[in-house]
């Protein structure tokens, strides 16, 4: 008969999979002294064939002036600002854990606030956009609402650089070509998300999305607010935006505290990362 082990084994490393219209987090709570996420931890998740796949790690910590601290990786290991579906996602958890409907989130960002917006939908406010050159930022002096690269797009600054380009028809746009070009362009020194985008109606644009550091995305909440503030300022909307992506509709309104953003949120599941996938790291 096979003896039972004396010791029990290792454990691994727990962390929940979101995700905010198709935009899909890793979420690591690392309140209670979690392992620290590298650029390789970060990577080696973030490899959809060989980790868990994500288009942002969002990484908890304990707040020293909110609820909570937020963290944000990219597939490609590299740190992320902002990341607006993830922080619904992150924040409709904590609101249900601790049963409140309304709490704050310290990010790159600055401070956030998320309120539960009823009916399963989860609103942030993602602060105020940053439309002068050093705020995106942009490489030199620019005119953010019209910048001298083909297409005139519009550059944005929510915590990360967005650059938007308003199409007759964002579905015929080769995003994947498209958007690998301009997110290296020398113009924006720290890469940048971009947006492709059509007006549907009234207050309704059809977006497409190609984040920095990821590629294509179902949907970002970031770019969407950029493109909401990019279209307002171009007169083609109002500050109320509803907006429809390959993953769902979101909504944005731009008041004059922040950009808040609305939209549903959803936990998959919960499961632990095994002590050899984290041996195996770099």
């Amino acid at each position: 008969m096979r003896q039972m082990p004396d010791q029990v084994p290792p454990t691994g490393l727990p962390f929940l999979k979101m995700h905010g219209l198709g935009n899909d987090f890793v979420v690591i709570d690392a309140r209670n002294g979690a392992r620290s996420v590298t650029p390789a931890l970060a990577q080696a998740l973030g490899d959809r064939h060989r980790g868990v796949g994500f288009d942002q790690l969002a990484v908890i910590e304990t707040g020293d002036d909110s609820d909570l601290r937020l963290t944000f990786w990219n597939a490609d290991g590299s740190l992320a600002g902002a990341c607006g579906n993830a922080t619904r996602c992150v924040a409709r958890r904590e609101m249900e854990l601790t049963g409140r409907d309304r709490i704050t989130l310290r990010t790159e960002r600055g401070l956030l606030e998320a309120v539960d917006a009823g009916d399963g939908l989860t609103s942030v406010n993602m602060g105020h956009p940053m439309l002068d050159w050093q705020g995106v930022p942009l490489a030199r002096d620019c005119d953010t609402l019209n910048l001298p690269l083909d297409g005139a797009p519009v550059a944005t600054g929510m915590g990360n650089p967005h650059c938007t380009f308003f199409v007759e028809d964002a579905d015929a746009v080769d995003l994947e070509a498209q958007g690998a070009r301009f997110e290296h362009d020398p113009l924006f020194p720290e890469r940048t998300n971009v947006q492709f985008a059509h007006v549907i109606g009234p207050d309704h644009l059809r977006m497409r999305v190609w984040e920095r550091g990821v590629g294509v995305t179902l949907a970002s909440g970031s770019s969407s607010c950029a493109v909401a503030v990019a279209a307002a300022r171009r007169g083609l909307t109002g500050r109320q935006v509803r907006l429809t992506l390959d993953g769902g509709e979101i909504s944005i309104d731009w008041r004059d505290d922040g950009a808040w953003m609305t939209g549903p949120t959803a936990h998959v599941f919960t499961a632990e990362l095994t002590p050899a996938f984290l041996d195996g790291l770099p």
